[in-house]
Parts: structure tokens; sequence; C-alpha cells
């Protein structure tokens, strides 16, 4: 009997690293997929379509690369087996945080209207006139989607709001156009008052364009700006997070 229950743990201590060590395999596989799905469709191997497909079946590698490393973790503890249960444990939190990845991204996605384009100016929208053909080629309208994004746009993004600068219009065009190129934009077309430009996405490519204008007023120079996606209903807050980012970068650069 003593000898059975010796062979008995001796298989389980095997089996707690063979589960975690197929775990981390599996955690691995989730991770390359997941990682891939983005340059993927940005080099045009997979349509966008079969990219979030390989992203959602990447999270379901690791969320069974979770299980396992949990089973692993479980009889490694049982069998006081130390290197198995800290793969085990690694295995988890590995997986849950690549699990993370898509789940934030669907709460952000839920926690914003459904919407693509966002102004400074409802009222009169800047317009796109250097990337109106790149955007015809696109899913997405060129001319501004009107009241209802407008309507969605004030309740979710009430900050959204021009910017009023105490500065000469040249100064403050060199300004916009310096930070631009410090965000990384591709610059389409840099006017007497107004700035256009690409800004795509890190991880799937996702281009989304920006047009910038400049008026002079009693008060200053007011900057309106406007970003839009080429591609998809919901931006996920990209753009709005965008135009906020951008206009205190550019107040902070002209009054430092």
């Amino acid at each position: 009997m003593t000898q059975d229950r010796m062979t008995s743990g001796y298989r389980g201590r095997g089996l707690a690293f063979k589960l975690a060590l197929a775990g981390g395999i599996l955690a691995l596989l989730a991770a390359l997929s997941m990682a891939g799905a983005g340059p993927a469709y940005r080099t045009e191997l997979l349509s966008l379509g079969d990219a979030f497909s390989m992203l959602r079946y990447g999270a379901y590698t690791a969320l069974a690369a979770a299980g396992l490393g949990l089973v692993g973790l479980l009889i490694a503890a049982f069998t006081r087996r130390t290197l198995a249960a800290l793969l085990g444990g690694l295995v988890i939190l590995t997986s849950l945080m690549l699990i993370a990845v898509p789940w934030m991204q669907l709460q952000q996605a839920h926690s914003v209207p459904p919407i693509h384009d966002i102004t400074t100016d409802m009222q009169d929208p800047p317009a796109f006139e250097a990337l109106v053909e790149a955007r015809e080629a696109a899913p997405n309208a060129v001319e501004y989607p009107g009241e209802a994004t407008a309507r969605q746009q004030r309740e979710a993004y009430p900050a959204i709001q021009p910017l009023v600068l105490d500065a000469p219009l040249p100064e403050v065009l060199a300004a916009v156009e310096a930070e631009a190129r410090d965000a990384g934009w591709e610059i389409a077309e840099v006017g007497d008052a107004r700035l256009e430009a690409t800004a795509t996405t890190t991880w799937f490519g996702f281009k989304d364009d920006v047009v910038i204008r400049l008026t002079e007023t009693s008060d200053g120079v007011r900057v309106d700006m406007r970003s839009a996606s080429r591609l998809g209903r919901s931006d996920v807050g990209t753009n709005a997070a965008r135009i906020r980012a951008f206009l205190e970068a550019l107040e902070q650069r002209l009054t430092s």
C-alpha cells in the first residue's frame, strides 16, 4: 500500500510539471497569435475579420493555458513540487495578462459611443481637402456625419473644445506642424492657416485623418481640430484622446 502511494505521488509530481509546461506552451502560442494579429493585418496577410478572429482565438488559447496552469498548480501544491507550482503560477499570470488585453478593449468599446469622427467645432467642422481622395477610397465618409454624431460627442466628450492661444498665427501654425511631426503623423498638407495629416495606430495600423484649422479672433488664434477614422463604426475613444493630447501638448509648447 505504501509503495502504491509513493508511486502515485511520483506520478502526480510528474503530471503537475507536464500540465504546467503544456500550459506554458499554449500561453506562448496565444501570445504569438495575439501579437501577430495586428501586423498580419497591416501587411495585408489577413483581412480585418480574419485578424480579429486570430486575436479572439489567441484569447481562447490563453484561457485554456490558464486552466492547465491552474490544474498543474493544484497538483503541484498537493504533491509539494515547488518548481511545477512556480511554473503553473507563472502560466496563470501570463495567461491572465494576455486575456486582459482584449477584455480591456471590449470594456473601452462599451464605455464610449459608436462614433468615429470627433471635432472641436460640431457646427462648422474643419473640412478635409488634401485627404479627400484617400478618404473617398475608405469605407467612412469624407463629410462630417452630422447631428447624430455631434449629440453623442457632446454627451461623451464634453471637454473637447476649441483652444484659443495668445500668439501670432504664423507662430501657432509652426507649433502645430512641429507637434504633428513629433506625434509621428504623416503630413499631407500645410496651408496658410490649416494642416492635414494622417495618424497610424501602432498595433493594427488603422489610419485616422486629422485636419487642424486656425482662425484669428479678438481673443487670439482659435485652434479647431477634427480627427476621423477611415475604417470602423467606433474608434473606441481614440480620436477624442488624440485631440485632447494634441491640444494639451500644443498649449504647453506655446506657453512654456
